[in-house]
C-alpha cells in the first residue's frame, strides 16, 4: 500500500509542477476569468430574458447581463481547465512514455492527472463563482460553483485527450476553443433562438448550463443535472484514458519477435553489383 501511495504522490506531484511551468495558464487564470466575465455583465443590457429552464421548468426572466456573465464563466472555465491540461498532456507526453516504458504503472500516471485535474477544476470554478458574487448575487452559489467544477472536469478531460492523440498543438487549442465555443454559445437564450431545442441537451455542457441557470435564478436543486455533467466527464475521461495508453504504448519490438526470415515481408537488402573491373581483379587474385 505505502509503495502505491509514494508512486501516486511522485506522478502527481512531477504533473503539478508541469502545470505550474504553465506561466500563461496562470496569466489567464488570473487575467481571463474576471475580464472575461465582467465584460459580459457590462456590455449585455440588463433586460429580462423571458426563458423556461428545462432543468425545473420554471418559467424565469433573469436580467440579460446576469445570465451571460454566467455563459461567460463557463466558457472562461472550460477554455482554462481544456487548455492546461491539453497543455501538460501534449508537452509531457514524451516523458509519460518513458516512465511507463521504464516501467512505472500507467494507473499512477492516470490518477495523478485526475488529482491535478480536479484541483484545477476546482480552483478555477471557486475564483470564478467569486468574481461572479462581486458583480451580483446568485441564488445558490454553492451550486454554481459546483456547476463551473463538474464543466471544468469534462473540459480538462477532453484537454486529456486531444493532447495524448493530436500531433499538433495548434490542432489540440483549435479543438478546445471551437468545442467550448459552440457548446456555450448555442445554449445562451440571448445569443441563440434555438437555446430551447431539445438537441441542446446532448451538448458537452448541457448539464452544467442548466445547473448553473438554476443556481443564480432559482432555489430548486438540480441534482440530476449535475449527475449529467458528470456523465458526460466519465465520457471525456474514458476517451482520455484510452488516448493515453494509445500515446505511452510500448513501440519497440519485443525480445520474442523473431527476425525476418526468407518469406519475410520486408524486403532483403540486396547485394552490391559486381562490375566488370571489379570481377577481373578478383579473378587475378585468385589465378596468383
Amino acid at each position: 500500500m505505502r509503495f502505491h501511495l509514494t508512486r501516486f504522490a511522485v506522478a502527481t506531484r512531477f504533473t503539478l509542477i508541469e502545470h505550474g511551468r504553465n506561466r500563461f495558464a496562470m496569466i489567464l487564470v488570473i487575467l481571463f476569468v474576471p475580464v472575461w466575465t465582467s465584460l459580459a455583465y457590462l456590455a449585455m443590457p440588463d433586460t429580462p430574458a423571458r426563458m423556461r429552464l428545462r432543468a425545473t421548468g420554471e418559467a424565469l426572466g433573469p436580467h440579460g447581463n446576469e445570465l451571460t456573465s454566467i455563459s461567460g464563466a463557463l466558457n472562461a472555465v472550460t477554455l482554462i481547465t481544456g487548455f492546461m491540461m491539453f497543455a501538460a498532456t501534449f508537452s509531457g507526453s514524451g516523458f509519460d512514455r518513458r516512465l511507463a516504458m521504464a516501467g512505472y504503472p500507467r494507473a499512477h500516471l492516470v490518477l495523478a492527472k485526475v488529482t491535478a485535474l480536479a484541483l484545477v477544476s476546482a480552483a478555477v470554478a471557486a475564483y470564478a463563482t467569486a468574481v461572479i458574487c462581486l458583480a451580483w448575487t446568485p441564488r445558490q452559489p454553492l451550486l454554481l460553483a459546483a456547476s463551473l467544477f463538474c464543466a471544468g472536469l469534462t473540459y480538462g478531460a477532453l484537454g486529456v485527450g486531444f493532447g495524448s492523440l493530436l500531433r499538433r498543438e495548434v490542432e489540440g487549442m483549435f479543438a478546445i476553443v471551437m468545442t467550448s465555443i459552440i457548446d456555450l454559445a448555442l445554449q445562451n437564450p440571448i445569443m441563440s433562438s434555438g437555446a430551447d431545442n431539445p438537441v441542446m441537451r446532448y451538448l458537452p455542457s448541457y448539464g452544467a448550463m442548466q445547473a448553473s441557470t438554476a443556481a443564480g435564478f432559482s432555489t430548486s436543486p438540480v441534482p440530476g443535472h449535475l449527475a449529467l455533467q458528470l456523465t458526460w466527464f466519465g465520457l471525456a475521461a474514458l476517451v482520455a484514458l484510452l488516448g493515453f495508453r494509445h500515446s505511452t504504448r510500448n513501440r519497440l519490438p519485443t525480445a520474442s519477435t523473431p527476425p525476418p526470415g526468407p518469406g519475410s515481408s520486408k524486403a532483403d537488402i540486396p547485394a552490391p553489383r559486381q562490375t566488370a573491373s571489379t570481377s577481373a581483379t578478383a579473378s587475378d587474385t585468385e589465378a596468383h
